[in-house]
């Protein structure tokens, strides 16, 4: 198989190494920056943006690639798929009308609504920024605001937590367009990806991704700084009632954009928040998600490439997906500064990795030595027998960098997992 993966960041190299690792095909790539570890892994890479669909199609035309993986999400809402299965060419992502379940968040929250799926929080569309300012006025509780379009992870603000009433007003006109606004949901967030082949859906293990920038979930909203998952590719405040729950929403919704016409085929994220009442859904992405690809890639044993055969001929079974039983915890390293203002063109140096996996994201290497640019650099991720092995296999591996750069050290600690643990027993 000739495989094209399309995307250039840490999510990106974890498939190409998957690919790589797990079976023989040829890995092509197109992405807007070189990354340094995909480059290592392809036979030919193409350096344009990632929507510019005429040349990646050229690109494709000329390889002879058979297939794609689609990484991120604005190709996706380009309709890269589109261009590329017009072409012959087999792709794990959805169309751009199927990938709309993430890149617009009205029409999430409607088509759950219109095939009433469970999960769904009391929410309100608004295209007119006065009316949505008014509503807020009026509101009695809080809110989570969000863009309808795609914001990169970072768009949304969240009443009572990281804005107050005219900090929800404020923002709903900065962003003068339109917005969802939605209950605000407590509890504890999971995440449960699964590759879907238009019919059937093939979970992968559940990962806890950590989104704020400092230690203890403070600080701004980031595209992720790490995450981790469990032996059991369960999560200790998640039960199996919850886990089935999760999976049949997403199941549904499957179904819903079949129904609507436009099949999905790829990998459907579910990001849940585990509340008294059960699993609510706090968005959809139409991609596997950054870090949470790291996780889940890293444990898996399958063929990769008979996996993406499975998912584009609409054949795909769980016996052809199979992951290892162990425990990973992914860090990353990203820029001082980051998200507001980071410091790029710094000199990195990686130090040992010990047992740890390396994935490069948004970093340069000029001369064989790496610099940084202007999100998230390096991700380190340690796989062990248990949680706490996997941490510090990761802990010690993004510790021995040094440069202007920082980590959330928490992320995969049992300190930190008893904090969840904690809070959602509070909560039933």
């Amino acid at each position: 198989m000739k495989i094209l993966v399309v995307g250039g960041g840490g999510r990106e190299h974890a498939i190409a190494s998957a690919l790589h690792r797990t079976g023989e095909s040829e890995i092509f790539s197109v992405m807007s920056k070189k990354n340094p570890g995909i480059a290592r892994l392809a036979k030919e890479m193409c350096l344009v943006p990632e929507t510019d669909l005429t040349r990646i199609e050229a690109f494709a035309a000329k390889t002879g690639v058979t297939h794609a993986i689609i990484g991120p999400e604005a190709p996706l809402e380009a309709g890269v798929v589109d261009r590329l299965s017009a072409s012959g060419i087999e792709c794990v992502g959805p169309t751009k009308n199927a990938a709309r379940i993430e890149t617009d968040k009205a029409f999430c929250r409607n088509l759950m609504t219109h095939y009433n799926i469970g999960g769904n929080p009391d929410y309100r569309v608004y295209h007119d920024t006065s009316e949505a300012i008014a509503f807020v006025k009026d509101h009695d509780g809080d809110l989570a605001v969000k863009p309808i379009g795609l914001t990169g992870g970072k768009g949304v603000r969240i009443m009572g937590e990281q804005v107050d009433r005219a900090g929800a007003i404020a923002y709903i006109r900065e962003v003068n367009g339109g917005v969802v606004l939605e209950e605000r949901l407590k509890g504890e967030e999971f995440t449960l990806q699964a590759f879907v082949d238009g019919f059937h859906i093939v979970p992968m293990p559940l990962v806890q991704d950590h989104k704020r920038a400092g230690e203890g979930d403070t600080g701004p909203n980031t595209g992720g700084m790490g995450s981790y998952s469990m032996p059991d590719h369960m999560l200790p405040f998640v039960s199996r009632k919850d886990h089935t729950t999760a999976l049949s929403i997403m199941a549904s919704v499957v179904a819903a954009l079949k129904k609507e016409g436009h099949p999905f085929k790829g990998i459907l994220y579910g990001q849940f928040m585990n509340t008294a009442e059960g699993p609510k859904v706090i968005e959809f992405n139409a991609r596997f998600g950054d870090p949470e690809a790291m996780n889940v890639l890293t444990l898996l044993c399958s063929d990769f490439g008979k996996v993406v055969t499975g998912i584009t001929e609409g054949t795909l079974t769980a016996t052809d997906v199979v992951f290892e039983k162990a425990a990973t915890v992914c860090k990353y390293l990203v820029p001082e500064g980051y998200p507001q203002a980071p410091l790029s063109g710094r000199p990195l140096v990686t130090g040992k990795k010990r047992n740890a996996l390396l994935y490069y994201a948004n970093v340069e290497e000029r001369e064989g030595k790496l610099y940084t640019l202007t999100s998230r650099t390096l991700a380190f991720v340690g796989k062990a027998d248990t949680l706490p092995e996997a941490e510090q296999i990761a802990e010690k591996a993004v510790s021995a960098v040094t440069g202007d750069v920082f980590h959330r050290s928490d992320i995969g600690t049992q300190a930190l997992l008893n904090k969840r643990i904690t809070h959602m027993k509070e909560l039933r």
